[in-house]
């Protein structure tokens, strides 16, 4: 597998959880904290990450297809990106995984 395979990802994945932190924090802001800017901003943060959310699971079943991971291996990191910073934590421990398998030489088969 090659290496931009896991490097797009990893870039989705970081984006997708910053713009879904900051739709969570705008959004507490807009309904809890009754903030006047809020609204536009999470009308225009929502939209983004929503077109992105799309790219991040494209590159992300490539990336599960390429390393030809268990359905539910897959679904966890498409769902990754739907869970405030869960993005963070499975993209962290995705590329440990694949970059340990890749050093070693060994097919870039994850771990359920």
């Amino acid at each position: 597998m090659k290496k931009s395979v896991l490097t797009r990802y990893r870039v989705m994945a970081y984006v997708t959880g910053v713009l879904l932190v900051a739709l969570t924090l705008g959004m507490i802001g807009k309904y809890a904290l009754d903030m006047g800017g809020a609204a536009d901003f999470t009308q225009v943060v929502s939209i983004a990450h929503g077109w992105l959310y799309v790219v991040y699971l494209i590159f992300a079943f490539d990336l599960g297809s390429k390393a030809k991971w268990p359905v539910k291996k897959q679904l966890w990191v498409l769902l990754a990106g739907t869970i405030p910073t869960a993005a963070f934590f499975v993209e962290r421990r995705i590329s440990r995984e694949l970059g340990a398998r890749g050093a070693d030489g060994a097919p870039a088969v994850a771990e359920a």
